[in-house]
């Protein structure tokens, strides 16, 4: 295969004085794009965390070999071209002429150091670099990819493996991956040197982060004409929506649901909001003998089938898309967004609500009077995340498993719930996007039992089926597309009547711009600044 800112005055003094602490300071004349998120990237360490929106923004400072345009169509990026000449050989052609930011070529060494870096323990993209078992440099701009396993899609696979300066990260002494339990011990959390259109000006986590244009970035094509770039994170709803509306802010993500009709008839706005793929969904605990956060001991509720399967029963999904996400969502029946290769119907649908069955279920397995459980939780992360919780959390309650919610901050909950950490949780909430666009990579990411090395790095309920890892090893390998997907078909339903997960719904996108900003809104929810044109 060949493939080929001044300050503005503030119209509210609320909101004044929650961005005047962290004013952006703008060259004179240089259009500034002002971008606010519910959270910050929690790390500028490209390996840190492997987190739609962390790793969104680092993509403007970063680049990986295969990267995708704004329909995520798979498209060259450091690499102009790559070839599989055999199964598991692909011969890869470096772009020349990169610079990093700090003036160094990019070359061959670099691909060889971002991939043993991937698979360091603090990395969050041993998943990722796993998927090659070796590579070989042929010249300063070819390389040579060995897989395990015959790969058809591995450019897909390799779109978040981002290329680091082998020579910055060795002076630098950061060269290996420091994961966001362990804090801001690594150089690489506060600073970056990537080959992007875009360079790390200043970084002050969870207040501001300053990007300015790097004049040396290789593509001069990109349709971006934006100079500087201030980021801040505004975790409270309202004043987002109002930072928006007053003119503070260019780009807010995201704005809530309940709030699009009032932005749709607000001059000068506009909302966003096309299908995301991204699933949010609830996991729990199958793998310790007693959970960590429960009133039960000895035992774990979650490893009885009759259990998860009265948790699902007893969530009424199309109801909180009404009530909750104003029917912008769409209710799922399993872990597959409709949009990635792979789903159908026949596990994607969404389960009929059952209470009655729910609470008999929960008697047969020995809780006629239900258990109280912790559910960890996210306040700044996916769209409306606390208040879904806080819903699920009801209708638990009203066939007897009393929740604990415990909603926090992204960067605390994730210092929790990674197995870096542990899996210190006994019930969570989490939205996967996967990367290849691809249902397989839900397969290895969610549903496979964790190995230590990648597979099932987001399994943090240890969810375990042998059955199903075995369809997905066939799955990695077949090229046959039809087959493929009957694979994945089979695998998905026996994941959907072993009720592993808690499927809700698939997220809408919801984003808040200026009338007079031309963005093009990614299904991945990624901000790729190389599309943003300012007036």
């Amino acid at each position: 295969m060949h493939i080929e800112f001044t300050p503005k005055s503030l119209k509210l003094s609320a909101l004044g004085l929650v961005l005047a602490a962290s004013a952006f300071t703008s060259v004179a004349g240089a259009r500034t794009l002002h971008w606010a998120y519910q959270g910050d990237a929690s790390s500028m360490d490209p390996m840190a965390l492997n987190e739609t929106f962390t790793t969104g923004f680092q993509s403007n400072i970063y680049e990986t070999l295969f990267g995708y345009d704004k329909d995520l169509k798979l498209i060259p990026a450091l690499a102009e071209a790559w070839y599989n000449p055999e199964p598991t050989k692909w011969l890869v052609q470096l772009r020349k002429g990169v610079k990093f930011h700090d003036g160094s070529p990019f070359t061959a060494d670099d691909v060889i150091f971002s991939w043993k870096r991937s698979l360091t323990p603090g990395s969050d993209m041993k998943g990722q670099g796993a998927k090659a078992s070796d590579i070989r440099k042929i010249d300063d701009h070819t390389v040579e990819i060995t897989t395990p396993t015959p790969n058809p899609i591995l450019p897909r696979d390799w779109t978040l493996i981002f290329m680091m300066s082998k020579s910055w990260s060795e002076k630098n002494n950061t060269t290996a991956a420091t994961n966001v339990k362990d804090g801001q011990g690594n150089y690489a959390n506060l600073h970056a040197n990537g080959t992007g259109p875009f360079m790390l000006v200043e970084r002050q986590p969870d207040v501001k982060t300053t990007l300015k244009r790097f004049a040396g970035y290789w593509n001069k094509d990109i349709k971006t004409h934006v100079d500087e770039v201030a980021f801040q994170p505004i975790t409270q709803e309202a004043t987002r929506v109002a930072a928006l509306i007053s003119g503070e802010m260019d780009i807010v993500q995201p704005v809530p649901v309940q709030d699009w009709q009032r932005l749709k008839g607000t001059k000068g706005v506009k909302v966003l909001n096309a299908p995301e793929i991204r699933s949010i969904f609830i996991g729990m605990d199958q793998f310790r003998d007693e959970l960590l956060y429960s009133n039960v001991k000895g035992k774990n509720p979650f490893k009885d089938r009759k259990v998860r399967e009265a948790v699902v029963l007893a969530v009424d999904t199309g109801a909180i898309n009404q009530k909750i996400m104003r029917g912008a969502a769409r209710p799922l029946g399993s872990l597959v967004p409709t949009s990635v290769n792979g789903y159908d119907d026949s596990f994607g649908a969404p389960i009929k609500p059952d209470p009655a069955r729910a609470k008999k279920l929960l008697a047969e397995a020995g809780y006629p009077q239900g258990f109280e459980v912790t559910l960890n939780c996210t306040n700044d992360r996916y769209v409306n995340d606390e208040k879904i919780c806080q819903a699920v959390a009801g209708m638990l309650a009203k066939v007897g498993i009393q929740i604990n919610l415990l909603a926090e901050t992204k960067s605390k909950y994730f210092a929790k719930v990674l197995p870096q950490a542990g899996n210190m949780t006994s019930m969570y909430m989490l939205g996967w996007s996967p990367s290849s666009v691809d249902a397989e990579n839900i397969l290895i990411a969610e549903l496979h039992c964790p190995d230590g090395k990648g597979f099932g790095q987001f399994n943090f309920g240890h969810y375990c089926n042998p059955e199903i890892d075995a369809l997905q090893q066939q799955i990695s390998v077949e090229t046959d597309q039809a087959k493929r997907n009957a694979l994945i078909k089979q695998a998905f339903n026996l994941a959907r009547q072993d009720w592993a997960y808690l499927p809700l719904h698939q997220q809408p996108l919801s984003w808040g711009v200026k009338d007079t900003i031309q963005v093009d809104q990614r299904a991945d929810d990624v901000l790729d600044l190389r599309n943003v044109v300012m007036p």
